[in-house]
């Protein structure tokens, strides 16, 4: 009886639809091998195909606590066209030298041609979702 009520679990969540991408977590390695390498290239130079954007936090912060899942949401509503990052400041110090983080939150809006932008501070969904659509993705409103 057990059995059949796990095969039938099983079953059902084949039935739901698959979850878009998750916000990742980045560690500097990761950055240098997927974003940039900076300890390489002297100027900036994106390896990607996808444009990203990297939320740089710590655990113990609040507007970044509030940033996370509009983060979140917006990974979901932009999986096929942006790569979600994030990096904790103070488990990846070399990252956070490298950018100058000297206040969290901060977000690094990479796109695939140009220099990227940072932005200081929490900003509503609705401004973030500006910013990808027009500085990242070249939709015009």
């Amino acid at each position: 009886m057990q059995k059949a009520i796990f095969i039938l679990f099983v079953g059902l969540l084949s039935l739901l639809p698959a979850r878009a991408e998750d916000v990742r977590y980045i560690t500097a390695e990761q950055f240098r091998e997927r974003i940039c390498d900076y300890k390489t290239e002297k100027e900036w130079k994106f390896k990607g195909d996808k444009p990203c954007i990297i939320d740089f936090y710590t655990v113990w912060c609040g507007p970044c606590k509030r940033l996370a899942p509009i983060m979140e949401e917006l990974s979901q509503t932009y999986c096929d066209q942006v790569v979600f990052y994030k990096s904790d400041t103070e488990r990846e110090r070399e990252l956070a030298f490298v950018f100058g983080i000297n206040s969290i939150p901060q977000v690094l809006y990479i796109p695939v041609e140009g220099k990227p932008m940072m932005l200081k501070g929490l900003y509503p969904k609705e401004d973030i979702e500006k910013i990808i659509r027009n500085f990242l993705l070249k939709i015009e409103d």
